[in-house]
This record gives C-alpha cells, sequence and structure tokens, in this order.
C-alpha cells in the first residue's frame, strides 16, 4: 500500500500530537511512504512554530529536523508541475480547499493513475478528507 502524508499526517510522525498514535502504525505497515514536495518546507515551518510557541528543547526541535531530513531521501515525493498545479486549482475551486490541501490531493490523484496502485490519504482536515473520498482514496486514519 502507498500511504500518502499530507503534512498534518508527516508532522504527526516525528511530533507527539493528537492523532500521532493513529498514524505511526499506518506509516509501519505501508509499503511506499509518499507526499509532496511543498511538505518539506511545511513540516520544518511546524516544526519552528512549536518550537516557538510551546518552548520545545532546542535539542528536541534539532532532533525533529534531523529526522525528517534523515527520512526525506526515503519518502517518494510528488514533485509541483505545471500539471499538477492546474489539477490543484481546479479541486480548490471544486471542494473550497486552501492551496496546499489542494496541492496534496492532486499529488494523491495523480500518484495513483501513474502508479496504478491503492493510494491511501493520510490527512487531518475535515474538508479534505471528504475531497479525498470524493475522488474514491482510501482515506485515514479516521
Amino acid at each position: 500500500m502507498i500511504l500518502y502524508l499530507d503534512t498534518s499526517a508527516l508532522v504527526k510522525v516525528y511530533v507527539q500530537e493528537t492523532g500521532s498514535r493513529e498514524i505511526k502504525p499506518l506509516v509501519e505497515e505501508a509499503e511506499v511512504l509518499a507526499t509532496s514536495r511543498i511538505a518539506y518546507v511545511e513540516a520544518r515551518a511546524a516544526f519552528a512554530r512549536k518550537f516557538r510557541e510551546r518552548g520545545l528543547s532546542v535539542r528536541k526541535y534539532r532532533s525533529m529536523v534531523e529526522d525528517l531530513d534523515q527520512d526525506w531521501e526515503s519518502y517518494f515525493v510528488m514533485d509541483v508541475s505545471d500539471s499538477l498545479v492546474k489539477a490543484a486549482g481546479s479541486l480548490a475551486e471544486k471542494h473550497a480547499l486552501r492551496a496546499f490541501d489542494a496541492i496534496h490531493l492532486a499529488s494523491s490523484l495523480i500518484l495513483r493513475k501513474q502508479t496504478g496502485r491503492t493510494v491511501r490519504f493520510s490527512c487531518f482536515d475535515e474538508r479534505l478528507v471528504s475531497a479525498a473520498q470524493e475522488h474514491g482514496l482510501q482515506v485515514g486514519p479516521f
């Protein structure tokens, strides 16, 4: 199974928060972990915000960044191409999605089409869950 992680799911792999316990078993059983190239900067921004707002130790913050950097090489990363951006624009309009949510959804749909394999879409946004289900993606960890 290909597990596509939007940024909210990706962050839960590295930061213990609501949803982390549900996402980790999915990550362990997945044959392939996939995400969009934009998830890297979104995750780093989320780590930095948690560091600023929650007072994570410098050591914990650096450890999260190092772990992401190390793991990043093993992810199947979807590039943000012109065709993907146009598909995301259509999805954003159709489902009233935020821009990066639409990019994640478009990435997972293109990945499914290109591989012909089942893609499980993991996110923690109700509107995005609904849109993914409407396009026939398996959604979890809900």
